[in-house]
């Protein structure tokens, strides 16, 4: 989400909005404050309000709603962007709301835990989900396959508005031959990127296969991990650094609402090897080599079959470099201020137009 706020305010500085970007949850750390004030136009404040699913109840959510709204009016803000559609449950500001979602528990618990009913302690999440849904004006969603699953599971009168991430590029390409190593990136211990079934492929392949992330979640989860070369949680220049050599880029995720690590690597002209879910079909079909999720003899095949074939590698990762351009931040930008203004049109509210 720092990543998708900052390039997204960027895009929108730069078509004369004064973009605010109110930061939630941990606070930036000195490479990611750098990042943010070479950004001209765009004010960061950073309020220490809880992340919806690092939190126990529904409680300091709404209070973190009612405080953004305040804020909002103090600043005369003309429209107000939640990154979680929680926010939207709380009393809303006297301006329209468009409410982005990412992803939810709700909708990560059914794909991590199928046939699982979710977990009593997560219901209010679910609902402050539903109220802020049907309370924003407009709601958006990162891909069409994450719009019908939010439509679906919140029974939606109509699916969110698509909009696709977009990313400045983090990497540029090197020339030359391709390494032979493979690399992952995300959530490890998220058990809906498989990082397990990643670290039995790597026992079994014959070149390097690194993960950059952390094994342990903020709430106690854990991966082991025995035969992935772990990075760590590596900065922006650091991974920069690693998809610039174009390894071949491994997703085995099972859910994914959008996947900027993908796009990332895509960028950066890495042969990109994904599971065959809705997502990755949606965003990536034709530039890419699709696996069957949780098929990982398959995914083992995938990547051997890589190493081995230099030629393919090539034509994957300028179709990857080519489909990757279309999800730019201009666009995304573009998208979302056409968004604004179309709410802005019609809300009763409407007089105070910032682009």
């Amino acid at each position: 989400m720092w990543q998708y706020g900052l390039d997204l305010a960027s895009g929108l500085a730069a078509r004369g909005v004064e973009p605010v970007l109110a930061v939630m949850g941990p606070k930036p750390d000195a490479a990611q404050r750098e990042e943010a004030h070479r950004i001209d136009g765009v004010t960061i404040v950073e309020t220490g309000l809880p992340l919806d699913w690092l939190s126990d109840s529904a409680d300091p959510i709404l209070a973190a709603g009612r405080m953004l709204a305040e804020f909002a009016g103090d600043i005369a803000a003309d429209i107000v962007q939640l990154n979680m559609p929680t926010l939207a449950a709380a009393p809303p500001p006297p301006v329209p709301v468009v409410a982005v979602t990412h992803g939810c528990v709700a909708t990560w618990w059914e794909a991590a835990k199928p046939g699982e009913a979710l977990g009593t302690d997560y219901h209010w999440h679910r609902d402050l989900m539903a109220q802020g849904l049907r309370a924003a004006d407009r709601v958006v969603a990162p891909s069409a396959s994450y719009a019908r699953t939010i439509a679906r599971y919140y029974a939606l009168d109509q699916a969110p508005v698509v909009v696709h991430n977009g990313r400045t590029p983090i990497a540029a390409p090197t020339e030359g031959p391709f390494p032979d190593r493979a690399l992952t990136v995300g959530r490890l211990w998220d058990s809906v990127k498989c990082a397990g079934m990643l670290d039995r492929v790597a026992a079994r392949i014959h070149v390097p296969f690194s993960a950059a992330g952390n094994p342990v979640g903020p709430h106690g989860e854990r991966v082991e991990l025995h035969h992935l070369n772990l990075l760590g949680q590596l900065d922006a220049v650091q991974l920069g650094r690693e998809l610039a050599a174009r390894p071949i880029f491994v997703s085995a995720a099972s859910f994914e609402p959008f996947g900027l690590a993908v796009l990332e690597a895509a960028q950066a002209g890495c042969p990109l090897v994904l599971s065959d879910i809705d997502t990755f079909r949606e965003l990536w079909d034709g530039a890419a080599c699709f696996v069957p999720a949780g098929d990982e003899i398959a995914l083992e095949r995938a990547i051997t079959g890589l190493v081995e074939d230099e030629a393919l590698r090539l034509r994957l990762s300028e179709a990857a470099r080519k489909r990757a351009a279309q999800y730019a931040p201009r666009k995304m930008a573009d998208s979302m201020l056409a968004i604004y203004r179309e709410a802005l049109a019609s809300s009763p509210a409407a007089g105070r137009v910032a682009a």
